[in-house]
């Protein structure tokens, strides 16, 4: 079976000048290599600045790679051809609040992307709405309400209803949690997966969390200064991890349970 997302020698490079007189600092991402099946959940851990939100918008074509390819179901994905994209692979956002336009409807945000994406009237763009809003556990009155007027776990929602409602193959998850309660959390993980299992949804799961990590993915992939120093299935990796990275982190992550352990 050939995989539905395939990502070949994907890089990055930014040149960044901190002042007028250093010399440019060359910022590298890759090469990266790795593929997607239908109905999986693919994690990419590392720390701060290895490179995860930069792939997730070289994945979602918010940026463009300097080189190599990604193709889906065998067709390569262009640059240029951001509709192809915007309909396939979807994104859901760390901050809930800050992407959600204070000024407009939930209803109106939903709207944006069937207006630009599909040829449904208004009636049916109404009827998308409310059945997604359904879907993420919303009711379709919250098509009326601001951002102001929903709580954190429900912007949460807004914005996977936002990544879900043009039915794409592909979502890809940028710290979605980060910055919820554990309890608020839980839901929405277990939300995700429920998705996937009606949907057949794929995804591609950005974290620190290696507690969700475990719990949502089946292949796991480590990133370092923007490079791949692990991959595999995430049980193997998590129980016989090969990098020393990867042993710090899991040393790092028990030592965090046990002190909560410990508060309880």
């Amino acid at each position: 079976m050939s995989a539905l997302l395939t990502v070949k020698n994907l890089k990055f490079i930014r040149k960044e000048r901190k002042n007028l007189w250093q010399k440019p600092e060359k910022f590298t991402v890759g090469p990266i290599n790795f593929e997607l099946n239908a109905g999986e959940t693919l994690a990419i851990v590392g720390d701060n600045g290895s490179g995860k939100s930069t792939l997730a918008n070289l994945l979602t074509g918010v940026i463009p790679p300097a080189s190599g390819q990604i193709l889906l179901n065998g067709q390569k994905l262009r640059h240029r051809n951001l509709k192809q994209r915007s309909l396939n692979i979807r994104m859901i956002f760390q901050h809930s609040k800050e992407s959600l336009n204070p000024a407009l409807t939930i209803g109106t945000i939903l709207e944006e992307p069937l207006r630009l994406n599909t040829s449904l009237d208004a009636k049916q763009r109404r009827d998308k709405i409310s059945s997604t809003l359904r879907q993420v556990g919303l009711l379709r009155e919250h098509a009326h309400f601001y951002r102001h007027m929903l709580s954190d776990g429900q912007r949460q929602r807004v914005v996977l209803a936002r990544a879900l409602i043009l039915n794409p193959q592909v979502i890809v998850a940028d710290e979605p949690f980060a910055a919820l309660d554990p309890s608020v959390r839980s839901q929405m993980v277990n939300l995700l997966m429920r998705l996937q299992r009606e949907l057949g949804l794929s995804y591609i799961f950005i974290s620190h969390n290696l507690g969700i990590v475990r719990h949502i993915s089946d292949r796991i992939l480590i990133l370092q200064n923007g490079e791949v120093i692990e991959s595999g299935k995430t049980d193997v990796v998590f129980n016989w991890p090969k990098s020393e990275y990867m042993k710090k982190l899991l040393d790092a992550h028990q030592s965090l349970v046990l002190s909560k352990l410990l508060e309880n």
